[in-house]
């Protein structure tokens, strides 16, 4: 009797373990569920409400009147004018000179109008309004997107182009903030209806491409920065005091040789006079030095191959060399060619981290999200994304970048009211040409810096003063 008993009382104990098991099971998989809503609340839910593909966002269309998009200072860069038939359509006061940093809303959207559509066809007014605008069949007004573009900035960037293709960031490296941004070639989105089989059947020049955030360039010399902060990280501040090479106006190395620009012969050069002069051959000795595993992975580190934190539709810049890399790939590369590409955004970025004691604020182009009456909806503020240096690397990155604007290729900067800091480029990207575009980086004040410009101009190697000159209106008009 007592044997039967007990194996009742195992079979009971088995039975209440597995009914126990069971049960944690479930509560472990509402706990896990109840934690991914919270996260998909907090962190996921905005790009699925503001996702082209949600058609819910086009029903809002039908009872809320799409929103302004205002600059910095409440003008107005895009609004919805209804005609007297009811009609409405977008008008874009400044016609093509915001173009890509906006967008459009029609065949399709782009820019501003798409990553932030949701918003614009939300409306908060007050409520009993909303709702007698409902009974009525009248559209409420939508919300307005107040972003952190300056329109006298963007003007002078767009018209310091001239007639260059390529495109323009202007950014606060302590915030984040995009000031303006430019690319050319252009269209006017007042027209996108009338024009657009033109556009999209125009393959050569890529007009709706927003070269700022997607245009991939060789980065030239502006690369040196990546080249001189691995050799610093590599070989420690020693190589402030002990680098030294002889130009001869080029490297040769077995079969292999790559000229300075133009052959020009520099000369006994240390670091910051190779980094001032945009010397290729010394370069291209530091390169030839470096542990190109841990070259990779700083590029890594400077959002080489990475997603871009950054709201309007983007490309990452691409870095391939690895420590299977041949010499050629290694001379190449040290100096910005080769397989190397960068976007204006990017490039902007590392100029920021080293403006920002070596920290990437995730950069932004709308500050907030307010109600037709003026009543806060959204605020957007400064975040950041990731230190990718040590203060200390950050400084000596200024100060060979001051020598460029002191002593080197980028004179033209010097003023007596700031002290600017930058790079210089010639990107070639037509092997056996003289074809190339020109690149400027940098900011200012060099001491406590306030903007920072990236530019890129087609097929402007000859003419490299252009981007120089550009860069010093940018700075002067900033910090007038």
């Amino acid at each position: 009797m007592r044997e039967e008993q007990n194996i009742k009382k195992k079979k009971k104990n088995k039975t209440n373990r597995e009914i126990l098991a069971v049960t944690y099971v479930f509560l472990l998989a509402f706990v896990c569920l109840i934690g991914y809503f919270i996260y998909f609340m907090n962190v996921e839910s905005e790009s699925y409400i503001t996702s082209p593909y949600n058609t819910r966002q086009d029903l809002l269309a039908d009872r809320v009147k799409r929103g302004e998009i205002l600059s910095s200072d409440g003008t107005v860069l895009a609004e919805t004018v209804t005609d007297q038939s009811g009609n409405e359509s977008r008008r874009y006061p400044y016609g093509s000179l915001f173009a890509h940093v906006l967008g459009y809303s029609t065949k399709g959207k782009s820019g501003i109008e798409s990553a932030y559509n949701f918003y614009m066809l939300k409306s908060h007014i007050n409520p009993f309004d909303r709702i007698m605008n409902e009974l009525t069949n009248q559209k409420s007004p939508g919300d307005r997107v107040i972003t952190t573009l300056d329109v006298e900035l963007q003007r002078i960037a767009y018209d310091g182009m001239g007639g260059y293709d390529g495109a323009v960031v202007v950014m606060e490296p302590a915030t984040g903030k995009i000031l303006a941004m430019v690319s050319k070639p252009d269209f006017d989105p007042n027209q996108i209806e009338e024009i657009w089989d033109s556009l999209v059947s125009e393959t050569e020049t890529s007009n709706l491409l927003n070269r700022a955030t997607a245009g991939l360039y060789p980065p030239a010399s502006t690369f040196k920065i990546v080249t001189a902060l691995e050799y610093y990280r590599q070989y420690g501040s020693t190589v402030l005091l002990n680098f030294a090479y002889e130009c001869a106006g080029g490297y040769q190395l077995e079969e292999y040789s790559l000229a300075c620009f133009n052959g020009h012969v520099h000369g006994g050069v240390n670091l910051r006079t190779a980094f001032a002069q945009s010397c290729n051959a010394a370069f291209i000795e530091i390169g030839l030095k470096l542990d190109l595993k841990r070259y990779y992975e700083t590029a890594q580190t400077l959002l080489f191959n990475q997603e871009m934190p950054f709201a309007l539709s983007n490309r990452s810049g691409s870095y391939v060399m690895d420590s299977s890399a041949t010499v050629w790939d290694v001379m190449q590369t040290s100096i910005g060619q080769g397989k190397t590409l960068v976007t204006p955004l990017q490039n902007a970025l590392i100029a920021a981290a080293v403006a920002n004691d070596g920290i990437i604020m995730k950069p932004y182009v709308v500050d907030r999200i307010e109600s037709v009456n003026k009543n806060q909806v959204k605020q957007y503020r400064a975040d950041e994304y990731a230190q990718v240096m040590t203060k200390e690397e950050a400084d000596v990155l200024t100060e060979l970048m001051i020598s460029v604007v002191e002593e080197g290729t980028a004179k033209q900067l010097q003023s007596d009211e700031y002290q600017a800091a930058g790079k210089t480029g010639t990107a070639e990207y037509q092997t056996g040409t003289d074809e190339s575009h020109s690149w400027f980086v940098g900011f200012a004040p060099a001491e406590d810096p306030k903007i920072v410009v990236s530019i890129i101009l087609e097929d402007a190697g000859k003419d490299s003063g252009v981007s120089k000159t550009m860069a010093k209106k940018l700075f002067d008009a900033y910090l007038k």
